[in-house]
């Protein structure tokens, strides 16, 4: 394992590569840390989890697919449970595509192939650094399912994600907290998707709120209603995660620009 001595500032992603090709991953990280990062390096699976279990501020991990023992999917899967804000990238130098596959399902945040193109390689892990941020989404849905899986997948991308089930719990959260953007389900119990939004819309004008519906004829005239009242969006499931995380980084990208 190689340390890098930089003292952590909160500004500087720290990222750690795993490779057990040790000449490539020492030469990565030093492109690396001459970019401003800082950098680790681990030479198998087990020596990944191992500085996982002891170091909690990685915020980026550069995994090669085809290790020895352990493979980079297997890493990433135990990986997950140590670091679960962390965003991780896998690099393969080999047509693995089953396991790139698996990964991209298990939710890793991208690709980079070998041989390195490595402005390509920079451009990918900025991008990451920028998605990790602190934005904070609601997800509000009363399907279990659908609720789960939208808040994992936003939670692996690095996103704060609080949830409620129902309208009046997502009414008394946003007293609680400021959302950068609401995913808000149509059809809720009591109280439905357009009451709730215009309910926290009185409390937070500015509110980014996307409908979400599984019912699109019969909730034809509440969605036209929703939009009306400036609602961004209202999306159709089952969801595109790539479209929802689209809409997520136009948003803030949008708030950015504001700023």
């Amino acid at each position: 394992m190689e340390k890098d001595d930089t003292v952590r500032s909160d500004a500087i992603a720290r990222i750690m590569i795993v490779d057990d090709n040790e000449g490539l991953a020492n030469t990565l990280s030093y492109i690396l840390q001459h970019k401003g990062y800082e950098t680790l390096t681990a030479s198998s699976g087990e020596d990944a989890l191992h500085i996982a279990g002891e170091d909690k501020n990685i915020d980026i991990v550069l995994m090669d697919i085809k290790m020895p023992l352990m493979n980079g999917v297997e890493t990433y899967k135990k990986l997950k449970a140590l670091l679960p804000s962390a965003v991780v990238i896998m690099m393969t130098a080999y047509a693995v595509e089953d396991l790139i596959e698996e990964a991209l399902k298990e939710g890793a945040y991208g690709v980079i192939y070998k041989p390195f193109d490595i402005e390509h390689s920079l451009k990918l892990i900025q991008d990451a650094r920028s998605e990790k941020s602190d934005a904070l989404i609601m997800v509000v849905d009363d399907d279990p399912g659908t609720l789960t899986t939208l808040r994992n997948i936003l939670v692996k991308k690095g996103f704060g994600v609080i949830t409620a089930t129902s309208g009046e719990e997502a009414v008394i959260r946003s007293r609680e907290n400021d959302f950068d953007i609401i995913f808000l389900d149509m059809k809720l119990p009591a109280m439905n998707g357009l009451e709730t939004y215009l309910r926290i819309k009185e409390l937070k004008p500015d509110v980014v709120a996307v409908l979400i519906t599984g019912h699109h004829p019969t909730m034809a005239h509440l969605v036209e209603e929703a939009l009306l009242a400036s609602v961004y969006l209202c999306l159709q499931k089952p969801l595109d995660m790539a479209q929802v995380l689209q809409i997520i980084n136009d948003v803030l990208e949008r708030a950015s620009d504001e700023d």
